[in-house]
C-alpha cells in the first residue's frame, strides 16, 4: 500500500522553509517529502519523510515519485525567479512552463489511481501584470486578478500561462476525447506580491529589494537600491504567503469561485522601508541607484491588488501590516540573524 504524503517542489526556498514548519506542526497532516535540485537544508531533514535531489523537468524521476507514493496535494514552489529568468529566458521557459505541466501530468495520473482529485497549490505572481505606463498606475485602482494581464518579462508570462495551464488540467483536458476524464485536478492558485523574510537571503527576485535593505543594514554593509525612491508595489511577510497557501489548500472547493485569487499586505514606497530600515539599524547607509531596466518591470507591476475574491471565499486576512511585519516580525529575527 503506497504511503500518503504532501509534496513540495522548490522546497529549499523561501517559501518551502516557512511550509515545511508550519506543515509539520499540524496534526494529522500527511508526511512531506520535498524535491528540490539541492539537499535540503539540514533544519529542516528532520520534518520531513523523505528529500528527492533532482530535476522537475526529470520525467523518469516523476515517474518513480507516482509509483512510491500516493501524493495527496502538491505544493509546486520550484521555479526560476524574475531576474535570472530575464538572462536565460528560454531556461526560465523550460523550467517554469515544461516542470508545471510536468507536475500536473503527475498530479493527473494521481487523481486517476486515487479516483479523487489531487489538490495543486500554485504559487504565482504579481509579475503576471503589465500596466502600460505610470500615469495608469497612478491613477488605477487595486487591480482585480482580470485586469491587465499583459506581462513583459519572461517570468511574469510563464506565470500566467501556467495559471490557464492548471485551468485547463482542471477543468478541460482532452475533451474532445471519446471518453472524458473523470477525475480532473484540483487547481488552486495564488498571486503572491513581493515577499519580505527574515529568515532567507533574497535570492533573485525583481522585488528583493525590500529584503536587501533590511538584510544589508543588520549586516553593517551599505546598500544602494536598484529603484527609485517612489516605487511602489504590494508586498507580504512571509508568515502571511505561508498562511495563504494553507488556508486556500484547506478551503473547501465548493466555496472557491475562481481558480486564481490575489493576496496582498502592503504597498510601501521604496523610501518608506527605506526610512523604517534606518530606524531600527542605526548608521545603515542605503542609497537609490535605479538599474533602468529593473525599474521599467516595476513601474508595469500595480501598487495595489484586489484580494477582496480571497477574503470572501476562504476568508484571507493577512496577520501582518507594514509596522507590525517590520516591528514585530523582520527586525527581530533579522537582528538576531546577525548577532549570532
Amino acid at each position: 500500500m503506497r504511503k500518503k504524503i504532501i509534496l513540495i517542489t522548490g522546497a529549499n526556498g523561501e517559501v518551502g522553509h516557512g511550509l515545511i514548519n508550519a506543515l509539520a506542526e499540524q496534526a494529522n497532516t500527511p508526511d512531506i517529502v520535498v524535491l528540490d535540485i539541492r539537499v535540503l537544508d539540514k533544519a529542516m531533514r528532520a520534518k520531513v519523510h523523505e528529500v528527492k535531489v533532482g530535476d522537475i523537468l526529470d520525467t523518469a524521476m516523476l515517474e518513480t515519485l507516482t509509483n512510491e507514493y500516493e501524493i495527496d496535494a502538491i505544493f509546486h514552489l520550484a521555479a526560476l525567479l524574475s531576474t535570472h529568468a530575464e538572462f536565460n529566458p528560454e531556461q526560465a521557459h523550460r523550467v517554469n512552463v515544461q516542470g508545471t505541466i510536468n507536475l500536473l501530468r503527475l498530479s493527473l495520473e494521481q487523481s486517476r489511481m486515487r479516483e479523487k482529485p489531487v489538490k495543486f497549490i500554485y504559487p504565482s505572481s504579481i509579475a503576471v501584470y503589465g500596466l502600460p505606463d505610470l500615469n495608469t498606475k497612478a491613477a488605477s485602482k487595486p487591480i482585480k486578478e482580470r485586469e491587465y494581464n499583459t506581462p513583459i518579462t519572461m517570468y511574469g508570462m510563464n506565470k500566467l500561462y501556467c495559471e490557464h495551464l492548471g485551468r485547463y488540467y482542471a477543468r478541460h483536458y482532452r475533451q474532445l476525447a471519446a471518453t472524458r476524464e473523470t477525475h480532473m485536478i484540483d487547481f488552486r492558485c495564488v498571486r503572491f506580491p513581493g515577499l519580505i523574510s527574515a529568515t532567507t537571503v533574497p535570492t533573485g527576485g525583481t522585488s528583493d529589494f525590500a529584503p536587501e535593505m533590511l538584510h544589508a543594514a543588520a549586516s553593517g554593509k551599505p546598500y544602494a537600491a536598484f529603484v527609485r525612491e517612489d516605487t511602489r508595489i504590494p508586498f507580504m511577510a512571509m508568515p502571511d504567503a505561508v498562511q495563504a497557501l494553507l488556508k486556500l489548500a484547506d478551503a473547501p472547493r465548493e466555496k472557491l469561485s475562481q481558480l486564481v485569487y490575489n493576496v496582498t499586505s502592503f504597498s510601501p514606497a521604496a523610501a518608506e522601508l527605506r526610512d523604517l530600515t534606518a530606524s531600527a539599524f542605526s548608521g545603515a547607509k542605503i542609497t537609490f541607484e535605479p538599474h533602468l531596466q529593473r525599474q521599467n518591470i516595476l513601474d508595469t507591476w500595480p501598487a495595489e491588488v484586489d484580494d477582496t475574491a480571497a477574503e470572501a471565499d476562504w476568508g484571507w486576512s493577512p496577520q501582518y501590516d507594514l509596522l507590525h511585519a517590520f516591528e514585530d516580525y523582520l527586525i527581530p529575527t533579522i537582528r538576531q540573524r546577525y548577532q549570532d
